[in-house]
This record gives C-alpha cells, sequence and structure tokens, in this order.
C-alpha cells in the first residue's frame, strides 16, 4: 500500500454579522465568541492527530478559526488566496430572512443561469483553484495529515465534484456546517475516502449565511 496522506478540510466558525450581510471577500469580518469558541474546540478534537502543515484562506474569520490549532501544533499558518471565499457579485447586501436577496427585483440580472452560477465565480473555476492547493498541500505532508481551513462553498463544490456529483445545488443543502471538518483520505494520489464530522456541532446557534 502506498502512503496514506490525510487532508482536512476546516470551514471557518461562527462570524460576527448582525446586519445579516453576504460578507463574501469582504474584509472585517471577525469570528464572534462563539466562532472563536468553534476555533478552540476544533483544536482539541484534532491536535492530537499527526497534522504537519496548516493552510489558511486570507480572509481574518479563516486566520482566526486557524489560530488556536496552529498554536495547539506548533505550526505556522501559510495564507494561500486559492482557499479564499467564492468570488460573489451580491457580497456587501443583506440577505434578510431565509435567501429574500433571490426575491428582490434589483437582484434579478444576477440570477439569468443558476447552473454557472451567474451571481458570482464559476463552479469548475472553484474546484479547480482548490483541488490546485489540495494537491500541493498533499505533497507537502505526504505521508501526515494538513488541514487547510476555507469556506463553505469551496469546501462544498470541491466535494461534490470529488463524489462525482453536479455543481450546481441548492445552498440550503450543502452539508458544511460552520467549524465542520470535510476529511480526503488518500492513498498515494489515490483518493479512496471522504468522511465529514462536527467537531464543535453543539455550538451552532442557528442558520449560518449561505457563501460565508
Amino acid at each position: 500500500m502506498a502512503e496514506t496522506t490525510v487532508v482536512h478540510l476546516l470551514r471557518h466558525g461562527e462570524v460576527h454579522n448582525p446586519a445579516g450581510v453576504l460578507y463574501g471577500r469582504l474584509p472585517g469580518y471577525h469570528l464572534s465568541e462563539t466562532g472563536h469558541l468553534m476555533a478552540e474546540t476544533v483544536a482539541k478534537a484534532v491536535g492530537g492527530r499527526d497534522i504537519v502543515a496548516l493552510y489558511s484562506s486570507p480572509l481574518e474569520r479563516a486566520l482566526e478559526t486557524a489560530a488556536p490549532l496552529a498554536e495547539k501544533l506548533g505550526l505556522d499558518v501559510v495564507q494561500d488566496p486559492r482557499l479564499i471565499e467564492a468570488g460573489n457579485l451580491l457580497e456587501g447586501r443583506a440577505l434578510g430572512q431565509g435567501l429574500s436577496v433571490l426575491r428582490n427585483p434589483r437582484n434579478y440580472r444576477y440570477f439569468w443561469n443558476p447552473l454557472r452560477p451567474s451571481w458570482g465565480e464559476p463552479y469548475p473555476v472553484i474546484v479547480r483553484r482548490m483541488k490546485s492547493v489540495i494537491d500541493d498541500a498533499r505533497a507537502a505532508a505526504r505521508g501526515h495529515e494538513v488541514v487547510l481551513v476555507s469556506h463553505q462553498l469551496p469546501i462544498w463544490a470541491l466535494r461534490s465534484a470529488a463524489e462525482g456529483r453536479r455543481l450546481w445545488h441548492d445552498p440550503r443543502r450543502r452539508q458544511c456546517a460552520l467549524a465542520s471538518l470535510t476529511t480526503l483520505m488518500f492513498d498515494g494520489d489515490r483518493l479512496v475516502s471522504i468522511g465529514y464530522s462536527e467537531p464543535a456541532g453543539s455550538l451552532e446557534t442557528g442558520p449560518s449565511v449561505p457563501g460565508a
């Protein structure tokens, strides 16, 4: 059997966002108190594993999620822009209740093609950049484990592609909760299994903003 390498895709914790803004790649959005607790909970849950490298999206909420794990493992956080949130033309808008942004006539011009999607970064582009950083991180941690801190849509798009599912989907059906781990196990260069866990699931306070 070839070397086993494990890649954990960690979604960031809860963000302080009282206005319910779809913040996307906007700067200045930090973890809430609960979000920090989520990050600490994940660090305790996986800090004893054979993790030899830690990568993160450059956005504040991702770096803050990575920090407790970096401290526990004694690792530097490698910032990689390929792990950033998906581009979205609607960022900065308040979502309101549920997905009410979809019902606002001013936003209709963005929704002409949900398969692409027309309101943001194309799904295949997201998958390519995520696969690229996973390949690089896997090579650096070969035979060990590595954690990549990213965002809901990039993680879900990568998982959907890896499992052979269509990339367009209902955002409400993503299995990628706050501070969750999507775990890819490789035998050499071959992906052999995909797992999912929620180490901080008991700390969820309600529905999260899609695309966060």
